[in-house]
């Protein structure tokens, strides 16, 4: 049975993931024009907490309305939760402060990347996402890019600090894929979390360190900076997880690079080089491969109960006890159905490839 789809399978997920990649992406320049004189794990501490207390404020102002329209998380999502901050927000950052410091910033900036290939291998082989040539293609091509983009001439030195950084892009490809286990419930509650924990381990090691607090007017812009680049980016890289799962987000998240190349062109006056132009190709290749991308069979859906954010589409067919607002969050169960039509590995295509 094959039924007219109401939206393109491009949206919201695509829109979402580059719009994180952007955000976060906007944050190296906007930082670096913080960092006169403030201790680097000072600043970190300072963006993660800026975007903590930011979300926590708009989840507070929103209220009764932010619960209805989302899901909650329940107690059996706290031992991803607790996972997804441990990796990404406590043992990640850390990895990698002590890497930076027995490590070259050039063969440091090159490792980094590793994180998007964590990620996406580990969604390959752990939670078998589908992936065929051409998404193999795009993704490698947008690391390609970014990869070219943090060169600096030098090789990647294999060191003990080497291996740290390499840990932290590690704990961070865990991070994601954990989080994808709880990207069913409200995105601002989890990266309210990863803010204010990420927050306070590092701002804790930076007076652990013998670290002062910036002026007021220097903590006010970071947490600004914080709350716009991490925050929303993370709110808006949790929701992408819900559509487009794991593998391809992070590929779209790896573009982040590029971006923040292009607005320290633009903000610090940096220069337009043959490296930005052919690293700009490459990702502009991998985009394109992705955008593409068309993966459409026939396939079943299993009968399946669960709760999350959804508006009455053709996955979701059924009825209430008055009027509702869309979209709204409540436990639904979806009766088994076979059809065909473009998917991406969503919440409700998480099925298995011959």
């Amino acid at each position: 049975m094959s039924e007219p789809h109401s939206h393109s399978h491009l949206w919201p997920g695509v829109p979402l993931a580059l719009g994180s990649a952007a955000l976060f992406g906007a944050t190296p320049p906007l930082s670096k024009l913080l960092l006169n004189g403030v201790n680097p794990f000072m600043l970190a501490g300072l963006l993660y907490l800026g975007a903590g207390l930011g979300l926590a404020l708009y989840r507070l102002l929103r209220g009764r309305q932010a619960a209805a329209g989302e899901a909650q998380l329940t107690a059996g999502d706290i031992p991803w939760l607790a996972l997804a901050i441990g990796m990404g927000g406590i043992i990640a950052p850390v990895l990698l402060m002590f890497g930076l410091t027995l490590n070259t910033a050039s063969s440091s900036a090159l490792l980094l990347n590793l994180e998007g290939l964590a990620t996406m291998v580990i969604a390959w082989l752990v939670y078998r996402e589908n992936v065929d040539r051409r998404l193999l293609f795009g993704a490698f091509a947008i690391l390609a890019g970014a990869v070219l983009l943090s060169w600096q001439g030098e090789g990647v030195a294999f060191n003990r600090g080497a291996l740290l950084v390499a840990g932290a892009c590690l704990a961070w490809g865990i991070d994601n894929n954990f989080t994808r286990r709880i990207s069913a419930t409200d995105p601002v509650v989890i990266a309210m979390l990863k803010g204010l924990v990420a927050g306070v381990v590092n701002v804790g090691l930076a007076l652990a360190g013998g670290a002062l607090f910036p002026p007021g007017s220097v903590i006010a812009a970071t947490a600004a900076v914080g709350f716009f680049g991490i925050g929303v980016s993370l709110v808006m890289f949790i929701v992408a997880l819900r559509h487009l799962g794991t593998a391809r987000t992070g590929a779209y998240y790896s573009l982040a690079p590029f971006i923040g190349a292009l607005l320290a062109i633009a903000i610090l006056g940096d220069a337009v080089t043959l490296k930005l132009a052919a690293a700009g190709l490459l990702m502009g290749v991998g985009l394109w491969l992705h955008l593409s991308e068309r993966h459409e069979h026939e396939h079943d859906h299993e009968e399946l109960e669960h709760e999350h954010s959804h508006v009455h589409d053709e996955h979701h067919q059924h009825h209430h006890d008055g009027p509702v607002s869309e979209p709204h969050s409540h436990w639904h169960r979806h009766a088994p159905m076979r059809h065909r039509h473009p998917h991406y590995p969503d919440l409700h295509h998480r099925h298995g490839h011959g």
